[in-house]
Parts: C-alpha cells; sequence; structure tokens
C-alpha cells in the first residue's frame, strides 16, 4: 500500500471528548477575540477610551492561560492511547 495511503488510514490523535471539545472552542474564541481586540484598538479606543488596552491585554492573558491548559489536556489525551492504535488505555 502507498505510503500516503497508510498515512490517511492511521489515526494521528485521540478522539476528542466534550470536555476536550469544549477547551478547543473556547480557546478558539479567544483566538478571535484577541484578534479582532487587538486589530480593531482604534476604533475600540474611540468607542471606550482607555479600557481598551486593557480588554485587548486581559483577552491576551486568558487565551495564554487557556492555550496552555488546552493544550496540556490535548496531549494529556493523545498520550493516553486510544483503541486501535496499538497501546492500551489506561
Amino acid at each position: 500500500m502507498a505510503l500516503w495511503l497508510d498515512l490517511l488510514r492511521t489515526p494521528m490523535a485521540a478522539p476528542e471528548t466534550l470536555p476536550l471539545r469544549a477547551k478547543r472552542r473556547t480557546w478558539q474564541l479567544l483566538c478571535l477575540a484577541t484578534a479582532l481586540a487587538v486589530g480593531l484598538i482604534t476604533p475600540l479606543r474611540g468607542l471606550i477610551g482607555s479600557a481598551a488596552p486593557r480588554i485587548a491585554a486581559l483577552l491576551i492573558v486568558a487565551t495564554l492561560l487557556q492555550s496552555r491548559l488546552y493544550w496540556a489536556a490535548k496531549r494529556r489525551a493523545d498520550d493516553k492511547g486510544y483503541p486501535g492504535n496499538g497501546e492500551e488505555m489506561e
């Protein structure tokens, strides 16, 4: 069988659980909110004044924290193994 076909048939990550999916979606929304807040900082500053940079900074910190939480949970799920990858589930 061709190598690329083997790679397509080989799972690369553990199946996503509901809590992991929630963490991923929260992370994605925080990334989007951070990008919008930083990208639109000038109009936001006009609307809400000096609170705009504080909000952007808060979003950046929240995104960093959520990134750390999500990637740690994702790594644990991938390291645990799953049926069919040759490893035993704990």
